[in-house]
């Protein structure tokens, strides 16, 4: 979405265990380690978490590989390359990559130049609020807008397929208890091929506001999917959700961003596991009690990354940062996850088109 300023909410706290089925394993450790300086008589004293924080780390879990801004103010057949809310790896060597002004650029997984773009556009038309983004294994795409809200399947070639249910209270207010440009912003399948979730941004009115809802649906053996289960998670104050990505054991990866104006962007990555939650949505109100919420642990605080030379066109708290909303696992080894980010500028002169490249241990 374009970001709004910075809001304040109520701080939710961390709940047990949660409620998804788990549908396989896959964890990952990073292996490389930081250096131990030597004077000219002894060696200093090196700890153990010293000796296991990777190179460029922005914390014990993650560590930044490298950053790009070469799409930044740049076009393509055209069209402008930037507004990038969702990244999906598409399975052809390529990186799908979602523009809120209903764009869909296919990017060389490895160079990120743009190989394609076509316009998605609702049933009438007219074009979308494109937040989110899935690659389905049969080439086609699944796709939420926050203007309804609304998911919708999309051919490869950009016809609309199906369009999945949507619980009344979920739709923007005054058809619902949304807030305008607060609901679906993250969405993910897992790797079971069965179970989609969709993330909304801020919480519902009436709801707690730190307990944003994620939605789930499931995968019929007609291929259409039918409404799931729901869970509350728990984000931070002042924060929204505008990424989700699900891991092969069931838990997501979580980004939470904020804006403060004169002070810039807040971004958080978490670990998150839904598979113990309790199912909310039967739950009218959220206060916090009486359910399970999602549990999270903090992976990193993007502020706490190395800069790596990278300049911000705004104040912000790392010159690295900017408006990060879309994020996808690009590859994976026995001992770390393969992330990459990107940021929505927002067309806007003072902000990036910024991908970021970082090795996270899970």
């Amino acid at each position: 979405m374009r970001l709004r300023p910075f809001l304040t909410t109520l701080t939710a706290c961390l709940a047990a265990t949660t409620c998804l089925t788990a549908v396989g394993t896959a964890s990952a450790t990073a292996s490389a380690t930081a250096s131990a300086g030597v004077s000219a008589t002894a060696a200093a004293p090196v700890s153990a978490a010293q000796q296991s924080r990777p190179k460029n780390a922005c914390s014990p879990s993650v560590s930044l590989s490298s950053f790009s801004d070469a799409l930044d103010k740049t076009t393509f057949e055209g069209t402008y390359v930037g507004n990038l809310s969702a990244l999906a790896p598409d399975g052809r060597g390529t990186l799908a990559a979602l523009s809120d002004r209903s764009s869909l650029f296919r990017l060389d997984a490895k160079t990120l130049r743009p190989r394609s773009v076509m316009a998605l556009t609702d049933e009438n038309g007219a074009a979308l609020d494109s937040e989110g983004l899935v690659a389905d294994r049969d080439g086609t795409y699944l796709v939420s807008s926050e203007t309804e809200p609304s998911v919708r399947r999309y051919s490869r070639a950009g016809k609309i397929l199906d369009r999945l249910p949507v619980p009344a209270a979920l739709r923007t207010a005054p058809a619902g208890r949304a807030q305008v440009n607060g609901s679906f912003e993250g969405l993910t399948l897992l790797p079971d091929g069965r179970t989609l979730v969709a993330a909304m941004e801020y919480a519902l009115s009436g709801d707690d506001a730190g307990l944003v809802r994620l939605q789930t649906w499931q995968r019929a053996k007609n291929g259409h999917f039918r409404l799931g289960a729901q869970y509350a998670y728990p984000v931070g104050t002042g924060l929204g959700v505008p990424e989700i990505t699900a891991l092969s054991d069931g838990r997501l990866l979580v980004l939470e961003r904020g804006f403060t104006s004169g002070v810039g962007n807040t971004v958080h990555l978490y670990l998150a596991d839904p598979r113990r939650a309790t199912d909310t949505s039967g739950v009218d109100t959220l206060t916090g009690e009486g359910v399970r919420t999602v549990r999270k642990t903090l992976l990193t605080d993007l502020a706490a990354c190395p800069a790596l030379g990278a300049t911000a066109g705004q104040p912000q708290p790392n010159p690295l940062l900017d408006n990060i909303e879309g994020m996808a696992v690009t590859g994976r080894t026995k001992d770390r996850l393969d992330v990459l980010l990107v940021s929505d500028d927002n067309q806007n002169t003072t902000q990036t088109t910024r991908f970021l490249r970082l090795r996270v241990r899970v």
